[in-house]
């Protein structure tokens, strides 16, 4: 009796090319998140974005959006919040968000937060940088390295600061 082997390391290694290949890709992205209360559909947000790649089929899955987002986020009142990014990642698992690149954010009320990165926690609704970043409102100008705040900007941490601000006696 004879028995051959074949080496075939090529196809081993196109195995692992498929698995880390993304499960699906979309593109001109225009998705809104809605809400039912009392019979009428509230809308929450709004994702644009160029291009999609969905990583559902990894142990850890994602969403990838190297083209960068556009958010709009509503309040209870209809104001809208606006997020923009060069690029992002959606983390299924931990609802975490990671903006990066010329991240800006800005409200109805004119305030603006500028950084290179971001994280955004979907279930606390709260936002925070290691990074430097710039704020400006209609009173003031601060920059600094660090930041955390809710997301209308309203409740912010900031760890090392500076710039022109306007203090409450």
């Amino acid at each position: 009796m004879f028995f051959s082997c074949n080496n075939d390391f090529d196809k081993v290694q196109q195995v692992g090319v498929l698995q880390n290949q993304p499960i699906g890709e979309a593109v001109n992205i225009d998705l809104d998140y809605t809400e039912f209360e009392e019979d009428t559909v509230r809308l929450l947000a709004n994702l644009l974005s160029p291009k999609m790649l969905d990583y559902s089929n990894r142990s850890f899955a994602f969403s990838e959006f190297p083209e960068g987002v556009e958010l709009f986020i509503f309040d209870d009142d209809g104001n809208k919040t606006t997020i923009t990014s060069n690029y992002a990642i959606v983390y299924s698992d931990t609802d975490l968000i990671d903006l990066r690149g010329d991240v800006k954010i800005a409200t109805h009320q004119k305030d603006t937060l500028f950084t290179e990165q971001l994280y955004y926690n979907q279930k606390l609704e709260w936002a925070f940088t290691n990074e430097p970043f710039v704020f400006k409102s209609l009173t003031s100008l601060t920059h600094g390295v660090g930041f955390d705040s809710d997301k209308n900007l309203k409740e912010t941490q900031v760890l090392e600061m500076g710039g022109d601000f306007e203090v409450d006696n």
